[in-house]
């Protein structure tokens, strides 16, 4: 059974990447309308939780870690948002940095549904900033970077295409440690650019493997192992986790080792939205309590099972993986 989840609470995690505000847009519906044949949605509520990195980070928080975020936030609503969310949770807001003319990435789902059912998601927007981060705010990212890893017991990178992790931004910080620390990354677009970047261990789901390998692998066991061990040879990683859905996870490692774990719980996932995130600040937080690989996996792979039975973008405390694993291990002994 999994180790390491004892020393969660006394870890340090350094969190970069790109926040995202995730929006939820809940609204009943009230006929059709006769102008086209559209629902028509009487607003009832609209949440704003942290998504994409600030996901990571939010779940590394609830789980018991100390959670230093490196991030890039507009002077927006959305900005606002997140800043107030974690500055209300306890978290420390120094390296979230506000950029005057920046828009916060947002990703606003619209749900519908009648009285005394569940709302289903039947639309949504993504907004996006639309230039680079200057020069100037890359220095004031790596500046930051480099003062939070000091004291830190792990990195994780959550990379979603925003600009705010960048591989020479890693591979700088990462040269400069001085001692070696788990550097786990999740990133949406181009895994391999990590490659130089001091990456140890990495949190792909299959898409973006298959997308690395411009291959499909399905239920083609084999593609999946050539797949796997190409990466973790060419990323030099000390593992691989790769996430599959309902067919659970693979873990590569070093010396041609491939585990397969099964899914935990059900494999009818209520919602995926931002299961990934969870993932990564599960594996993360493992291994820097000092858990092997195979142990971080199967802890990353409860939370996961966990995440996924909660509607929207949501969290896993503590107290409910620790239930897990318990419950895990009663019945391996029974």
């Amino acid at each position: 059974m999994p180790s390491g989840w004892k020393k969660f609470s006394g870890k340090t995690i350094v969190l970069l990447g790109d926040f995202v505000a995730d929006e939820f847009h809940y609204g009943d519906i009230t006929r059709v309308s006769r102008e086209a044949p559209v629902l028509i949605l009487k607003h009832r509520e609209t949440q704003v939780v942290p998504g994409g990195g600030a996901n990571a980070a939010n779940n590394l928080a609830s789980l018991g870690a100390t959670v230093m975020p490196i991030t890039v936030v507009g002077d927006d609503a959305a900005g606002d948002a997140l800043f107030q969310y974690f500055h209300e949770k306890g978290v420390s807001t120094t390296g979230i940095l506000r950029m005057k003319g920046r828009a916060t990435p947002r990703k606003s789902r619209f749900l519908a549904g009648w009285a005394h059912t569940v709302a289903q998601q039947v639309l949504r927007f993504d907004y996006e900033p639309q230039a680079p981060l200057p020069d100037g705010t890359h220095k004031k990212i790596h500046k930051q970077l480099s003062a939070s890893l000091r004291n830190a017991d792990a990195l994780a990178v959550s990379d979603y295409g925003f600009g705010v992790a960048t591989p020479g931004l890693v591979r700088e910080a990462t040269a400069k440690l001085k001692k070696p620390l788990p550097v786990t990354l999740d990133a949406r677009y181009q895994l391999h650019r990590y490659a130089k970047a001091g990456i140890t261990s990495a949190t792909p789901n299959e898409a973006e493997l298959e997308a690395e390998h411009h291959t499909a692998i399905g239920s083609d066991a084999a593609e999946l192992a050539r797949a796997g061990r190409a990466t973790l040879s060419s990323m030099k990683l000390q593992s691989l986790l790769v996430t599959r859905g309902r067919h659970g996870m693979a873990l590569f490692e070093a010396g041609d080792r491939l585990a397969h774990i099964p899914v935990h719980g059900s494999d009818q996932a209520v919602d995926v939205t931002g299961a990934g995130d969870t993932v990564l600040a599960a594996y993360t937080l493992a291994l820097a309590s000092g858990a092997s690989p195979l142990d971080a996996a199967h802890i990353a792979n409860i939370a996961g099972g966990l995440v996924v039975m909660k509607r929207g973008t949501a969290t896993v405390s503590r107290q409910e993986l620790l239930d897990a694993i318990r419950c895990e291990i009663s019945g391996a002994v029974s």
